[in-house]
């Protein structure tokens, strides 16, 4: 079976079914894959690649495709569903104090990575310096599945991850200017314009994205729809909107569909767990769909010459690039040597960066399909070794995850006709809500407790009725006093009955 840009044959229901019957089972297979992953600790594009691979010219499903024009545009268009995934997940607490670290990390970084990197595929390697610096750049980026995937099972300090992940969120749109500069035809002239053409589409995508994604957030907040179905697919819709608008006015769309996200996965948007849940969702689909088709486009006989090559370029970016980077990136901000080490470690690469690689296959740059050999070579090395390690590299350097109270899971419906909203909440294992009374949460006049549901029987509770884990509450709240009475009921699930004493953001404690 051969896939390619050449003579297309017309498509029957015959071949719909067979193509739909193909695509199935090899979801099948990689969600079943997905246990394999979690329990190794292994990122799951490495079983999503194995599975591209062994349906390839070389494995046992014998398909050739060598499209990298439509890689590229699959690619693209399942990066911006993983960023609006990572976006939406993205706690904002977590991210704010380590904003100015991965920022410093996601440029001066990017450039220190792309200087030592180019440096050593050309002096070491042989490689022309054009080639040389599209490696640079390409491997240069963090990858956003990657490192969503494994720092959200590891129990890390908040400002380890929080930088880590706003650098995989940001990073891309830097890395993404400089491989099409690189990959122009004709000489790279004029090499210091693209600091600022980086500057202005960051600014640009940054500005779009955060005004799309407060506008959104209003609107969805505002705007009762007349099914619950329909918030998953708008929120959606919101963050592929961002991402056109910042592409088509000249900026970042990546960073711009990053921030619309991130402001939407915090403005507390109506059936919320029903949202992330399939925002989840298409980003396992996205994955799953990119991983296999890169896999189908490698051709692994070719592959062996390009093996070394791949391993020293990726021993210079792993063991000199990265921690080069974050030393001279994070010592201003008076980071501790030990999340230095561990964030030096985890600059996990991905599809991102095997992605980057089909764009000067597309450009025609020569010598481009060894530079997706090498890249793809060392993506897949490096992420064996990196990914299942920092585990336990977090424990030898004594950094376990911060102590705090499980949050509650707090889902919203609007009752427009009513002028109200009925809140779902739930209140989970690690919550100092258990053993509160449900006087003493002190809602804001215009909310209440309505019902309680406890081991499957649900009660309309007293005023001294004691809330336990485990418990499901159905609390009414008009529209002015909703948001002040979900801010009263994080605190208290976060602080306790004393929560405004203690400090816990809450409502205001001169009730």
């Amino acid at each position: 079976m051969r896939v390619s840009q050449g003579r297309e044959r017309p498509l029957t229901v015959h071949h719909l079914n067979q193509l739909l019957f193909v695509c199935s089972l090899v979801l099948l297979v990689a969600v079943a894959a997905v246990r394999i992953s979690s329990r190794s600790g292994l990122p799951s594009l490495l079983v999503y690649l194995g599975i591209g691979i062994a349906m390839g010219q070389d494995g046992i499903g014998d398909i050739q495709f060598d499209n990298a024009e439509l890689t590229q545009v699959i690619g693209y268009a399942a990066l911006v569903v993983i960023l609006a995934e990572g976006g939406l997940g993205t706690k904002w607490k977590e991210i704010k104090p380590a904003l100015p670290a991965a920022t410093a990390l996601a440029l001066g970084g990017v450039a220190v990575s792309v200087g030592v990197t180019a440096t050593a595929a050309h002096y070491l390697i042989g490689l022309e310096w054009r080639q040389a610096l599209i490696i640079g750049a390409v491997v240069s980026s963090t990858d956003a599945a990657a490192v969503f995937s494994v720092l959200r099972r590891i129990p890390l300090p908040m400002r380890v991850t929080g930088t880590l992940e706003a650098e995989s969120g940001f990073n891309d749109a830097p890395v993404v200017i400089l491989v099409v500069a690189f990959s122009q035809v004709g000489p790279v002239e004029h090499w210091y314009t693209l600091i600022g053409e980086i500057t202005l589409e960051l600014a640009i995508g940054a500005a779009i994205g955060i005004a799309v994604g407060w506008l959104g957030s209003w609107g969805l907040r505002h705007v009762a729809l007349p099914a619950s179905g329909l918030y998953p697919i708008a929120v959606m819709a919101i963050a592929v909107t961002a991402y056109a608008a910042g592409a088509l006015a000249h900026g970042s769309g990546f960073l711009a569909v990053y921030l619309a996200s991130m402001a939407m996965g915090n403005a507390r948007l109506p059936h919320w767990p029903a949202t992330r849940g399939f925002a989840d969702g298409l980003g396992w689909i996205a994955q799953i769909g990119m991983f296999v088709l890169l896999g189908l486009l490698v051709t692994p006989h070719e592959l062996g010459d390009d093996v070394l090559p791949g391993l020293v370029i990726g021993l210079v970016l792993t063991m000199v690039a990265r921690p080069l980077s974050v030393v001279l990136c994070l010592t201003p901000f008076r980071v501790p040597w030990q999340e230095q080490t561990l964030m030096s470690w985890a600059g996990l690469r991905g599809a991102v960066p095997i992605i980057l690689a089909t764009i000067p296959m597309v450009s025609g740059v020569e010598g481009s399909r060894r530079i997706f050999n090498i890249v793809f070579v060392l993506v897949v090395v490096y992420t064996l070794v990196q990914g299942p390690t920092l585990p336990w590299l977090a424990r030898t350097l004594r950094l376990g995850g911060d102590s705090e109270a499980a949050d509650l899971g707090i889902e919203s419906a609007p009752l427009e006709r009513l002028r109200g909203h009925l809140l779902s909440v739930a209140i989970p294992e690690g919550s100092r809500m258990h053993g509160v009374e449900v006087n003493e949460l002190r809602l804001p006049a215009g909310s209440a407790v309505t019902l309680v549901v406890r081991e499957g029987k649900s009660f309309v509770p007293l005023p001294t009725t004691v809330l336990r884990r485990g418990d499901e509450l159905l609390v009414v709240a008009t529209d002015p006093v909703r948001d002040a009475a979900e801010r009263r009921l994080r605190a208290v699930g976060h602080g306790g009955k004393l929560a405004d004493w203690l400090g816990t953001d809450g409502a205001d404690s001169s009730r």
